[in-house]
């Protein structure tokens, strides 16, 4: 027999999770289900009403991948969280196709309509005028340069970047206008702009992180399926490193028992591939991401699914998540000391903490505004055309 969907009436509540019996994992895909979004005024729930036929031998829909253009308003997101070493963020993409369970970004499809879960890797939207933007930003009398880290939401050189290569035209003009900027990625993509990327870095204007959650494949296939292997994520930092580009480790996240056994050999093989400084970040789960990595454990990890999160809140306080500045990163209790002490004590011996805060440091004192700026659009454009005919 086969499940249908019903729709409901309901309020939806992050506090109040209800896990759909027997879900099983789409392949090549890291969520379980296409759950609701927060702001949907009708629910749907899983039911079977007794009319399909057991054993049809007809295969499940494949959730293709679908990439929409989209024009941005604006391409830099400001914040001021004491807990990210960076106030300024340009993404270049919603959604991210590499899937990652974990992705504290999958929350924001919600507010496009759209599920945080199979959605969010299969919905991919572009925003094509990016380096249009940031242009314009740049050239702003009023800009002040700051450091930009591209890839913070979701990550800048997913699948569909090969094609599109709207983070090669972002780099391109940062390149131009020698601003600092630092990437966050797990792709081997990041190798194709090292033309870019080794010239920035001679002059203190770039740097990388690569994440790297574990060392097992086989955990990686289902934690991030369409990200690149760990031993593709390590010849990267190698490649990058040779290249003269200075590379640290992001273990992110650190999930108990599944991949924080993995800490040190984490650390070690990273250090042996040229990495020169590490971080960490252990699992968040804010929103929609708590009942879509509970039902990822529940298929991928059963046996220890409930051991799992026990552990989860203890490093939260009894909750499953806490969003307080200086506590969601790294947790509280003693688990978390422990976590924390492993990490520090392995870093300072394989001399991973001597470069730490490079990103603070990238020099900003080169700016140039760019020499090129696009017309503005729409109004903005009718304006400067009115001002101009003045004079």
């Amino acid at each position: 027999m086969a499940d249908r969907e019903r729709t409901i009436d309901r309020e939806y509540s992050a506090e109040q999770i209800v896990l759909a019996p027997a879900l099983a994992a789409t392949k090549g895909r890291g969520a379980v289900s296409n759950i609701q979004g927060r702001y949907e005024v009708n629910g749907r729930e899983r039911f079977d009403d007794g009319w399909a036929v057991a054993e049809s031998g007809e295969a499940a829909a494949p959730f293709k991948t679908v990439v929409t253009d989209e024009v941005a308003k604006s391409i830099l997101s400001r914040n001021s969280s004491p807990d990210i070493p960076f106030n300024v963020s340009l993404n270049p993409y919603r959604g991210c196709e590499h899937g990652c369970i974990y992705c504290f970004a999958r929350p924001s499809h919600s507010y496009l309509g759209l599920s945080p879960g199979l959605d969010f890797e299969s919905r991919i939207f572009a925003k094509v005028n990016a380096a249009e933007l940031l242009r314009r930003e740049l050239a702003s009398p009023s800009y002040k340069p700051e450091h930009i880290a591209i890839g913070v939401n979701t990550d800048a050189y997913q699948p569909c970047e090969r094609e599109r290569r709207i983070t090669r035209e972002v780099l391109e003009v940062l390149h131009e206008c020698r601003h600092p900027v630092g990437l966050v990625t797990k792709s081997s993509l990041i190798e194709r702009d090292i033309d870019l990327l080794a010239p920035m870095a001679a002059n203190a204007q770039a740097c990388a992180a690569i994440t790297l959650t574990t060392l097992d494949s086989e955990i990686s296939r289902t934690l991030e399926p369409r990200a690149p292997t760990p031993a593709r994520r390590l010849r990267t930092i190698r490649t990058l490193t040779d290249a003269g580009i200075p590379v640290s480790v992001s273990v992110a996240p650190i999930i108990p028992f599944v991949t924080e056994p993995e800490i040190e050999r984490i650390l070690e093989a990273a250090r042996d591939a040229g990495a020169v400084s590490a971080h960490y970040v252990v699992l968040r789960l804010p929103w929609e991401v708590n009942p879509l990595f509970q039902e990822w454990l529940e298929a991928h990890f059963p046996e220890r699914a409930q051991r799992v999160m026990n552990r989860v809140r203890d490093l939260r306080g009894g909750k499953d998540y806490d969003s307080d500045f200086g506590r969601r990163m790294h947790g509280e209790g003693v688990w978390a000391d422990l976590i924390r002490q492993r990490f520090d004590k392995t870093v300072e011996r394989l001399g991973l903490g001597a470069l730490r805060g490079r990103f603070e440091r990238l020099d900003t004192a080169q700016f140039r505004r760019p020499l090129v700026v696009p017309a503005s659009n729409g109004k903005q454009k009718g304006k400067a055309s009115a001002q101009l005919d003045l004079f």
